[in-house]
């Protein structure tokens, strides 16, 4: 069994017991699972044996619910007669009935399934439901039946994600600026040609799977096989992932295997009357800060589940890969709170839970198997080293990370320094630091840095301003010192941050104030829950600038495939407030300084050229002074100091980047 994770990162030399035990874990559960000679993708077929299956001899449902005494089927198709139609107890608790004619059941029609408990009588919402939808006027969701009689037409047969993700976070019924809730067809026909245009090449989808309360942002699952109803159809959904793929974007799907929701009647908490069918016992079952249900990843029936739902996203809808939600609370007994990560130690303990270390290797194993282009995130706060390592080097398997401190870092630094205090070594260390080999995602907001009680980068920067002065014929020192920090943080973190980028929807034109779903706290006010697309397009405003330089930010860095660059460090003076660098082909030059510009900035770049400005963070397009020529080349040459490289004015608060002619 290789270690190539000790040969990549010696600091976890002693740790190689625990990293032999890992591999370990995961050959065992494969043993337990696979029969010799299956692979994963043939054990994950849960879905197509549980749930409804319609033939030309009639319909078919089966469920496995060990812990129930009886299971009967009811809806539309009896008048909702409770005991009518029971189904038939199979071994390894399987329940299943078969109702003859083939339209015995129909499209639409709604259905529910009655389990028996104890003397109990409980209504159930069944586990493999592809639709269920809420009642109008009414908190309670209900099963359809999901059989339209045209089949949905694919036509993204060879589309193939690009190898360097320009990731666009976002959350489909946000996505409109009425105060209404968006549709996957408004999405397709509006949000994906502003993205196409911006630059990005993969959406990541929030609140995809099935949630009661709207206000989770997704992240309570009920139903983890039905694709959410607010929005549309399970069609309307697969004509938005079809369209993203012929513009060339790929589409990720932000799962949440972490944890579930409460809920019993609608989700799949107590579904066969008892606490553990799914999730562990006790307190261990229930997680002490989100009030929901923790799942017991040491469970055959349990991974079944949850591999077999990974597979259904991928062929079911197509979506290219999946964005791990809460993985930290998934790693830890303790679900990481409060906890302090950073020393070897604080892995590899008894606070490591083991189980879900080797789900997910189990998980991202299946995922290349099902398709070999696939991609996965890792949203871990606590780097759990491997987590983005190949199983076979004794990692989890996943693609990514997303690099969580680098966000809090700018957060820290806005609320408690003054820019012109920041220190540039410390942003440095903080943006480039990773585990070896292992890839992640920078960026510097996300939704979680938008919810209400926060506020966006922008906001942060520029508080009430953004009321009153951001009109571009309203001189304001707050919003040109908020536009210029904004500008040059998000290419510094994109330039340097990970190995993709990252943003949530509308943060690239500086979107104000913060997001706060429809509650009973704001009145069901939807004002905070959508997006202001009007302020970048109205041109009057100021934001149209922040969005031209995200545009062309994004456009040199896919020209230049930037992230398959070196990053090596050119200069930094903590004092001038200056940075310079290189990644790849391209020299970032940034100057901090609030106020100190320099006439003859020297680049000690180490070889000689002419060199042209490609993005320029001062220029008018970008609501900028133009004060960095960018019609000229720079010419490199052996300076009086004994280096060789060129002088450059570089302005306050402004950065620009260039490149080698050829």
């Amino acid at each position: 069994m290789k270690q190539n994770i000790l040969k990549y990162n010696p600091q976890l030399q002693d740790y190689e017991q625990d990293l032999t035990q890992r591999m370990l874990n995961y050959e065992n559960m494969k043993k337990q699972l696979l029969p010799d000679g299956q692979q994963l993708k043939d054990f994950a077929n849960a879905h197509l044996y549980y749930g409804f299956h319609q033939s030309k001899e009639g319909w078919t449902y089966r469920e496995w619910a060990p812990g129930a005494d009886a299971l009967y089927l009811c809806g539309d198709f009896n008048n909702w007669n409770r005991h009518s139609h029971p189904l038939t107890k199979l071994d390894n608790g399987n329940f299943e009935i078969f109702l003859p004619g083939k339209d015995a059941l129909k499209h639409g029609q709604k259905i529910m399934v009655i389990v028996h408990h104890q003397g109990q009588e409980l209504d159930r919402i069944p586990l493999y439901a592809k639709y269920v939808q809420q009642e109008e006027n009414s908190i309670q969701w209900n099963a359809r039946i999901h059989a339209p009689k045209k089949k949905f037409k694919w036509s993204d047969q060879d589309f193939k994600p690009m190898k360097s993700l320009y990731i666009y976070e976002c959350h489909i019924g946000m996505a409109q600026e009425e105060g209404s809730i968006g549709s996957y067809s408004q999405f397709k026909e509006n949000i994906l040609p502003r993205i196409k245009k911006l630059g990005y090449n993969t959406i990541q989808i929030m609140a995809i799977m099935e949630h009661p309360y709207y206000a989770s942002f997704g992240y309570q699952v009920t139903n983890f096989f039905a694709a959410s109803s607010r929005f549309g159809t399970p069609e309307e959904l697969k004509d938005l992932i079809n369209t993203a793929h012929s513009m060339g974007i790929a589409v990720l799907l932000d799962v949440v295997h972490s944890h579930a929701a409460i809920n019993s009647r609608e989700g799949i908490n107590q579904f066969d009357g008892t606490d553990y069918q799914f999730f562990h016992e006790g307190a261990r079952g229930n997680h002490p800060a989100w009030g929901t249900k923790c799942f017991n990843y040491n469970k055959p029936e349990v991974l079944h589940f949850l591999l077999s739902n990974l597979k259904f996203w991928q062929e079911e809808y197509h979506f290219d890969g999946f964005r791990f939600d809460g993985i930290t609370s998934m790693l830890y007994h303790n679900h990481g709170l409060g906890a302090d990560f950073g020393a070897p130690r604080t892995y590899f303990s008894l606070n490591t839970d083991t189980e879900a270390v080797t789900y997910l290797q189990l998980a991202n194993e299946l995922i290349r198997q099902v398709n070999p282009n696939a991609i996965t995130i890792a949203e871990d706060m606590s780097a759990m080293p491997g987590m983005c390592l190949p199983i076979e080097d004794g990692g989890i398997g996943f693609d990514y990370r997303l690099s969580m401190g680098v966000p809090d870092l700018w957060i820290k630094l806005l609320k408690e320094q003054r820019d012109e205090d920041w220190d540039l070594g410390r942003i440095w260390a903080e943006l480039t630091s990773r585990w070896p080999k292992e890839k992640v995602i920078g960026y510097v907001e996300s939704h979680d840095q938008a919810l209400v009680g926060d506020k966006t980068l922008m906001f942060r920067l520029c508080d009430k301003a953004m009321y009153t002065d951001m009109d571009r014929n309203t001189p304001s020192m707050v919003i040109e010192r908020g536009m210029a920090l904004h500008k040059m943080i998000r290419l510094l973190t994109m330039s340097i941050g990970g190995e993709g980028y990252l943003t949530f929807m509308g943060n690239e034109f500086g979107h104000p104030e913060w997001i706060d779903f429809p509650r009973e706290g704001n009145g069901w006010s939807y004002h905070y829950c959508r997006r202001q697309w009007s302020l970048a397009e109205n041109g009057f405003l100021r934001y149209q600038f922040l969005n031209n330089f995200e545009q062309a930010m994004i456009d040199m860095a896919r020209k230049n495939r930037l992230f398959t660059g070196k990053i090596k460090m050119l200069h930094i003076d903590h004092e001038r407030k200056v940075m310079a660098y290189q990644r790849g082909s391209s020299t970032f030059l940034l100057n901090f300084h609030p106020s100190e510009s320099y006439a003859d900035f020297f680049v000690p770049m180490g070889e000689t050229g002419d060199f042209e400005v490609q993005l320029s963070s001062d220029s008018a397009a970008f609501g900028g002074h133009d004060r960095i020529a960018t019609d000229r080349y720079y010419t490199s040459y052996g300076h009086s100091n004994g280096q060789t490289g060129f002088q450059i004015y570089l302005p306050s608060r402004s950065a620009v980047v260039l490149k080698k002619k050829k």
